[in-house]
């Protein structure tokens, strides 16, 4: 029944140990893709992680294209500030891949126009913030995830 977290060339160590803790602490598998904005040896990596790490289900990608090759039947849904449809209309299902960018970007452009379809977001209510933390928007999608997928 787990999740899939995937994060595309995520920049900030802090948040990938935070979201690494999460996986494991939910039962999702945790899928990194390549370029990082760290070493994985990172120190900051490890401390928001803690010693959780070494159990943690985790898949390394060189780049977007492996992942995609060798993900090519998974469902997939890709998060973006740029969505059309709320987070909560996701139809999540057993083996769901959770999609995320970068935090400075976000998912690039050709994926956004690519899986238009599939595309959702996290509704914010100022006009003075542009995004969430990563860490805390990946939090938000697994545990809607499993409470859907457990009611």
């Amino acid at each position: 029944m787990p999740l899939n977290i995937v994060l595309i060339e995520p920049e900030i160590p802090n948040n990938t140990g935070n979201i690494g803790r999460l996986a494991l602490a939910s039962g999702a598998n945790l899928h990194l893709v390549k370029p990082f904005g760290f070493e994985i040896d990172d120190t900051r990596l490890k401390r928001a992680g803690l010693d959780y790490w070494q159990h943690l289900p985790v898949t390394y990608y060189e780049n977007v294209e492996e992942f995609f090759s060798k993900n090519l039947n998974g469902k997939m849904v890709f998060l973006s500030s740029h969505g059309k449809k709320n987070h909560w209309d996701i139809p999540f299902e057993d083996n769901l891949f959770l999609v995320f960018g970068k935090e400075s970007i976000g998912l690039p452009k050709h994926l956004l126009e690519k899986h238009s379809k599939n595309l959702y977001k996290i509704p914010l209510y100022s006009e003075h913030v542009r995004s969430l933390n990563l860490a805390n928007a990946v939090s938000i999608l697994v545990y809607e995830g499993l409470r859907q997928l457990n009611s």
